[in-house]
């Protein structure tokens, strides 16, 4: 029997062919998606759901979801699906990261030149029947400084037109090394910097808890007066209270925005201030940019559910079945080594060193190396997955390098990650045990011994008595149950560091203590996807 594809928005027509011509059974029901109880009832019918924004795919649709393998988004954007719900049912999460990419770019340069001409006003004053000429004075674009928040994808390609403006490009990212920069035609700049020299800025980064508000009442107020501020990324990146405030006084001079904290966004304190352009999140949606992800989610769905190959998966890594029975574990301990050091650093990282020992040298390597890279990046982009994370680190300039070798040391097979950044190298090893759990076995050439955990406190200190002592009170006085207790050293009074699996996130107050002690360099609390 073939395939059975439910598409529950609207889809380019060329899309459907695509299911028909490979020989899937597809139902076309464009407004479907729109109706949560009709889809819950009919959702049980299907091998594949393809979406786009307006169906949301909650838990107890997915609770519905007897025979759903895949769901595939067609866009970038995935918070519309329940994605622990779809990985505990087994089901794939696909999304086409790269299909609309030039279309947001060139909304964003849109934006900012209606923001710096006030054209929607003057159009608006034109179409009335106004001849109001003195009344528009806008600015150049050339010889102005466009500071950009983000310089991966979107970004770079927003970099690229700026520059054939002729405009001075600056950007803040802290993934773009300085060699990719130059590459690039830009300047990498801290945060504080750019702020105070653009004449625009516009955003171009994920949301995520180092990014929410990152242009907030203060990072505003160190902005160059007259700046004018461009959001085609997400909502929530600005504090948009605090920028009405800035555009009422003066400071701001123009804002233009395409996305906003609240969406659908009916009422909004940025609404109504003069030169100040807003769009209903239109950065994806050109002709060619629905066309594109909309024929590559026909692609990926179909290949998948015809072959069993697997691209541009949220929630499970691209790798054959035959593979994934021996490397599921591996897989997800590289993760864990990746997800360890992404948290380690906050520098532009310029390498990463990728070492296999033994039995797992053997093994597909660059799905373990995705596996790394995607870990390392997650703290910066949620969104990447195991397929995009190798081209997300190649736009941003980093080199990554494997190397395999035989059998060296007491285990099986193991895996060490290093980083390269500008000040410093860090590593990291691991293996997996028989029982299938990974371990990490060495933190800065230090051996240590220690299972995985959802939650963990990281420390480095001098070598001196006292210091467990002072972990496990300060701990238990803020409440915290310790899982699981590794140490290590390099030598008697020398480095040593600690690494404690914990039974729940840890409360800021703990953290502060534990720093106020004086006896740590480095206090760390760190996150792991475990099943």
């Amino acid at each position: 029997m073939a395939p059975k594809v439910l598409i529950s928005d609207k889809l380019s027509d060329a899309a459907v062919q695509i299911f028909k011509d490979r020989g899937i059974d597809v139902d076309f029901q464009p407004d479907l998606g729109k109706d949560k109880d009709k889809l819950a009832a009919v959702i049980g019918d299907y091998d594949g759901l393809a979406i786009r924004s307006a169906t949301k795919v909650t838990e107890k649709i997915l609770a519905n979801a007897t025979n759903l393998k895949v769901i595939a988004r067609a866009g970038i954007g995935t918070d519309n699906i329940d994605k622990d719900a779809a990985s505990k049912k087994g089901v794939i999460v696909m999304n086409t990261p790269f299909g609309n990419m030039i279309t947001t770019a060139e909304h964003a340069i849109a934006m900012m030149f209606a923001v710096a001409r006030q054209i929607p006003e003057a159009s608006a004053s034109t179409h009335a029947g106004k001849w109001e000429k003195s009344k528009f004075m806008g600015v150049e674009l050339t010889g102005k400084t466009l500071g950009v928040i983000g310089a991966g994808n979107i970004g770079g390609i927003v970099c690229d037109r700026a520059r054939g403006l002729k405009m001075k490009v600056a950007a803040y990212d802290p993934f773009l090394s300085e060699e990719k920069a130059k590459k690039m035609g830009v300047e990498k700049v801290e945060l504080d910097d750019l702020l105070a020299r653009a004449d625009f800025i516009t955003l171009h980064v994920p949301y995520t808890d180092q990014t929410a508000n990152i242009l907030s009442k203060e990072a505003l107020a160190k902005t160059k007066k007259g700046v004018r501020i461009i959001n085609c990324a997400r909502g929530g990146l600005v504090d948009e209270e605090a920028l009405a405030e800035a555009l009422k006084s003066g400071h701001v001079a123009g804002a233009a925005f395409d996305v906003f904290k609240e969406e659908p966004a009916t009422e909004n304190p940025l609404f109504g201030l003069p030169n100040v352009v807003c769009t209903p999140h239109l950065g994806a949606a050109t002709t060619e940019a629905q066309e594109n992800v909309a024929l590559q989610v026909a692609e990926q769905m179909s290949d998948y559910l015809l072959t069993g190959a697997v691209t541009n998966a949220l929630n499970m890594p691209s790798v054959t079945a035959e593979e994934a029975k021996v490397m599921g574990p591996w897989i997800t301990l590289a993760g864990h080594l990746g997800a360890f050091i992404g948290q380690m650093t906050d520098e532009a990282v310029k390498a990463i060193n990728i070492l296999y020992d033994g039995q797992v040298s053997e093994m597909n390597l660059n799905a373990l190396n995705c596996a790394v890279v995607a870990g390392i990046m997650k703290r910066a982009n949620p969104d990447v997955n195991m397929v995009s994370a190798p081209v997300v680190a190649r736009e941003k300039g980093i080199q990554i390098s494997t190397t395999n070798q035989d059998k060296s040391g007491v285990f099986d097979g193991y895996v060490k990650v290093t980083v390269v950044t500008e000040k410093r190298e860090r590593s990291i090893a691991g293996t997996v045990f028989s029982d299938g759990k990974p371990r990490f076995i060495q933190i800065k050439g230090i051996n240590i011994e220690a299972e995985v955990g959802a939650h963990m406190l990281y420390t480095t200190n001098n070598d001196v008595p006292g210091i467990i002592g002072t972990l496990g009170q300060t701990l238990g006085a803020n409440d915290v149950n310790i899982a699981n207790f590794t140490l290590g050293r390099s030598t008697a009074k020398g480095e040593a560091i600690a690494l404690l699996y914990i039974d729940g996130p840890l409360p800021e107050k703990a953290l502060k203590d534990l720093r106020d002690t004086g006896l740590f360099k480095q206090v760390k609390e760190l996150e792991f996807e475990v099943a």
